[in-house]
């Protein structure tokens, strides 16, 4: 979802995503509550999928992920694939992973490890951003 956001809105300074899907059409036989097929409708994998907008991600965007996660939908390979995309873009973007960790941190350092690149991050992108420039569109009247 955070990938997401940040594709297709420009509302945030910045975001955390942790052990995300961003790209479906690797989990082609259906997820969540989908359940047709890639083939049946490509579009509404496309759509879900932020690896296909990757272009669009302007902002900065830490991603964090375990090394083992086992779930079926969010292997590794889904992270590691968006930071190059990202990476291709020009995009601010850095990947953490987490050794022996599966789709839930249950280690106290790598939950320790998590907290504290999410407050660095949030502290660099967030707190001490720049302010950005408002447009006349989007100034408020």
């Amino acid at each position: 979802m955070t990938a997401n956001l940040l594709a297709h809105s420009d509302i945030f300074a910045a975001g955390i995503a942790r052990s995300g899907a961003y790209n479906r059409t690797l989990t082609p036989f259906g997820f969540q509550a989908e359940t047709r097929t890639f083939w049946e409708i490509p579009q509404v994998y496309a759509a879900m999928s932020p690896f296909w907008t990757a272009q669009k991600i302007n902002e900065p965007i830490l991603l964090i992920h375990g090394e083992a996660d086992d779930n079926s939908g969010t292997f590794p390979i889904q992270s590691e694939r968006l930071y190059i995309a990202l990476k291709g873009h020009g995009a601010t973007v850095r990947y953490v992973t987490l050794p022996s960790e599966a789709h839930g941190y249950s280690a106290r350092e790598s939950n320790l490890h998590t907290i504290a690149e999410m407050l660095n991050w949030l502290d660099k992108y967030v707190k001490n951003a720049p302010a950005k420039a408002i447009t006349d569109s989007a100034a408020v009247k």
